[in-house]
């Protein structure tokens, strides 16, 4: 048995979520990519995939195999191009790639002709979801999270630093006043984002002369998105707390007004996550450093202090 053709046979079929359409990518008879499987399960002594007639799913044992067999497949891809060289073979294959939907829209897809541009063999495969993403069980090479990280086996680089700032429409401030103070702020109405993922508001933590401090926001309307956050703002139903890299536009056009501008809102950092070894491709190096680019040629959400993203 040709371990490394089963490795790929097995990753394959995991990523592609599917015996057939990882057959048609190998260019393989589903018949002969089944009993490849059989005979890995049988050399290994553990059974790998739960197979019915509906789903596809990684045991445990599959589970913990797919990492490891993810991470050698990388190393060997690397190895090859150290000595192939880049330009003696350009990248190749695909990337599957996982995007908060505000900040991938905004941020990162108004861009990503440049990246296609550059490495035009590489396919990729981009999903928008503030959800919490099982990288491993549903094929993701990397994902881009805002906030602070829950403990995981997952690898987190600093990629950036996400700024924010008070704003409203001119209309609201007409009717319901300017606030003077961070105490004022309790006066008025304020549009609640809530976390997608735990159902959770996100409070409003405003640094001043006399510290940081946490504002409970109260409102009628409350949203889950980014850009919901962004809309209902623009129409002057209440007080925003906006990603500066969302309401940049609108506070030059006067569509928005900074509130308290002496008070500034604490950033949250943007992590790039992905699988412990993963950053041995070749592939996910390139993105990796492409978008660490990016993001540092944006005041508004580049990296703090002299912090450095590496491989």
């Amino acid at each position: 048995m040709d371990k490394v053709k089963a490795m790929q046979a097995f990753v394959r079929i995991v990523e592609a979520n599917s015996f057939s359409k990882a057959a048609e990518t190998l260019s393989l008879p589903r018949a002969a990519l089944s009993a490849a499987i059989k005979n890995l399960e049988s050399h290994l002594g553990a059974q790998l995939l739960q197979r019915t007639t509906r789903r596809l799913s990684l045991t445990p044992e599959g589970e913990r195999y797919y990492r490891q067999c993810a991470d050698i497949l990388a190393a060997i891809e690397a190895a090859e191009a150290d000595f192939l060289g880049e330009s003696a073979r350009p990248l190749h294959g695909k990337l599957r790639i996982d995007l908060p939907g505000g900040l991938g829209r905004a941020m990162v897809l108004p861009h990503i002709g440049a990246f296609r541009t550059a490495y035009p063999e590489l396919a990729l495969t981009i999903s928008l979801s503030d959800r919490l993403v099982d990288l491993t069980r549903e094929g993701i090479d990397c994902a881009v999270r805002v906030g602070a990280l829950q403990d995981s086996a997952l690898v987190a680089r600093p990629l950036g630093c996400m700024r924010f700032v008070l704003a409203a429409a001119p209309g609201y401030l007409a009717r319901r006043g300017v606030p003077a103070s961070v105490d004022g702020l309790a006066a008025h109405e304020g549009i609640v984002h809530f976390s997608g993922r735990t159902g959770r508001p996100f409070d409003w933590e405003l640094e001043g002369a006399d510290g940081v401090r946490k504002v409970a926001v109260g409102g009628a309307l409350a949203v889950n998105d980014a850009e919901a956050n962004l809309c209902c703002a623009l129409q002057g139903l209440g007080l925003a707390q906006l990603g500066r890299y969302q309401a940049r536009r609108y506070l030059e056009s006067g569509e928005l007004v900074e509130v308290l501008p002496g008070v500034r809102p604490t950033s949250m950092p943007v992590s790039l996550l992905y699988p412990r070894g993963r950053m041995a491709s070749p592939r996910l190096q390139a993105f990796a450093h492409w978008l660490a680019g990016l993001f540092a040629g944006d005041a508004d959400l580049a990296l703090e202090g002299d912090r450095k993203f590496r491989s």
